[in-house]
């Protein structure tokens, strides 16, 4: 399955670590908001008004006790339709 295929309510993982890029105004700026393989909820697709072929996912990820962030703007690139396999450094 690729993030094409996916709509609302659908589950995808962070592929990268995700920062508030100021869009979200109650979050420090430069706060971290997902760690590759957090889990999270499509609320939302579209695109950009400047940049029509662009993509964007508005996604809530899971924090460590498994409550949903506030809606953060992802790019394809920054997430996967599948759970990741990798390792944590400590």
């Amino acid at each position: 399955m690729t993030l094409e295929q996916l709509n609302p309510g659908d589950m995808v993982y962070a592929a990268s670590h995700i920062y508030n890029d100021g869009g979200i105004p109650e979050i420090p700026d430069d706060a971290l908001l997902a760690k590759p393989g957090t889990r999270g909820v499509i609320v939302e697709t579209g695109h950009l008004e400047e940049a029509p072929e662009r993509a964007i996912f508005l996604v809530r990820f899971e924090d460590s006790e498994l409550n949903l962030g506030p809606p953060t703007g992802c790019w394809p690139e920054e997430l996967s339709p599948s759970e990741l396999d990798f390792e944590e450094n400590p």
